[in-house]
């Protein structure tokens, strides 16, 4: 992992010494939607750079002078660093224009970790991870184990769980913490926002399942973990599941997930064999929220009451013509009521799923929830437009 930001006045001072002699990399972007976009991650590799090392590589904005936050990625932990990440900010209908620069590390300055993603071995074993607007955890093989031999306070699910944090400020290694000191701290909101948020069995905030006929089967918890980067901009990471059985059919699944800066959702690209079909689901609580269903673009969400406040939760499918249809399957069986959406797959199935909540004062009603969705589907669906000029060498 490699974090970097650079002040303006080492601009000043270094940009006209370290650009390329030969001419400079230029990176055009242009977005082709009618609404200004912002917090979309670009993601460049040295061949699309056609530069052979990443260290010292900054990304100027062309019309402001001012560097952009970039955050490089080693992806395969080879040691040597694969790709550039940046979040340039784009007016409607409008093209932006960036400038490939190289700065000596020891001038450059670190920045703040708004992502941030690690396995937790003093609570059980779970895995966190977060950005500046939302945290979410799921459970580990001990938590598994300690339910399977009857040991108080273990947890069985391959649910996704929600943290419903209300600052900005990274949350997760102070809550646990806290936990560490107070059992069940978390669960208190404290001015930061808490852990109320119930898995159970359930999918949680997007756990996937296989449906035959009218019954979903699912996994059990995760066997191991893999922290990819944390960083500025992106959290990501991998998890392994043990095969599991669906009426027969014996599935096989890893999980890489990713949590980008600014976004409500995360990425779930998930290798899945066994099945050609799965459903990912939202789970359903008390079963008195809003389903609202648009196959179209993709998406489905629940907007319930919440104790004192409101929270959406939400699912895209990143191509929204491998979708079936949509479940909102309710039973009597505690933890197993959710809504699906359920899809076609092949070897890589990709969505994205997340929840707002309204005490964290960013959505309101479930129309701006809705909003929410409906817009990062266009955008899923009409990326940024990407354009690199490389010098010749």
């Amino acid at each position: 992992m490699n974090i970097k930001k650079l002040s303006f006045l080492v601009i000043v001072s270094l940009i006209c010494s370290c650009s390329n002699d030969k001419g400079s990399t230029i990176i055009t972007i242009k977005n082709s939607l009618e609404f200004e976009r912002e917090f979309e991650t670009v993601e460049l590799s040295k061949s699309d750079l056609n530069i052979e090392n990443l260290d010292n590589i900054c990304i100027l904005n062309t019309e402001t002078n001012t560097l952009e936050v970039v955050q490089t990625v080693d992806n395969d932990d080879d040691g040597n660093l694969d790709v550039v990440l940046f979040q340039p900010k784009i007016k409607a209908n409008a093209t932006a224009k960036y400038e490939v620069v190289l700065i000596p590390e020891s001038e450059q300055t670190e920045t703040q970790e708004w992502c941030y993603s690690r396995f937790v071995p003093e609570r059980t074993d779970d895995y966190a991870w977060e950005n500046n607007r939302v945290a979410f955890r799921t459970f580990g093989p001990v938590a598994q184990k300690m339910i399977e031999d009857g040991v108080k306070g273990g947890t069985l699910t391959s649910g996704m769980d929600a943290w419903l944090k209300r600052v900005e400020y990274p949350i997760i290694n102070k809550w646990y913490a806290r936990g560490v000191i107070e059992k069940g701290a978390y669960h208190k909101d404290i001015g930061e926002g808490l852990d109320n948020f119930h898995v159970g069995v359930s999918r949680g905030v997007g756990g996937i399942a296989v449906k035959t006929d009218s019954t979903y089967s699912v996994s059990k918890n995760f066997t191991a973990w893999k922290t990819i980067t944390t960083g500025p901009i992106r959290t990501s990471f991998i998890l392994d599941y043990a095969d599991w059985d669906a009426n027969g059919k014996v599935i096989k699944e890893r999980k890489h997930i990713s949590l980008d800066y600014g976004q409500n959702l995360t990425r779930f690209n998930v290798e899945l064999s066994g099945t050609d079909k799965v459903s990912v689901g939202l789970t359903s609580h008390k079963k008195d929220g809003e389903v609202t269903t648009n196959k179209e673009e993709g998406w489905m969400s629940y907007w319930e009451p919440f104790d004192d406040s409101e929270l959406g939760q939400g699912v895209i499918i990143t191509n929204p013509k491998r979708i079936i249809a949509f479940d909102n399957y309710l039973t009597d069986r505690k933890d197993e009521s959710n809504l699906y959406v359920q899809s076609n797959v092949s070897r890589a199935f990709e969505y994205y799923a997340g929840f707002g909540w309204k005490k964290s004062g960013q959505f309101e009603t479930k129309t701006d929830w809705n909003n929410y969705l409906s817009r990062f589907s266009n955008c899923l669906q009409n990326p940024l437009e990407v354009n690199v000029v490389t010098p010749s060498k």
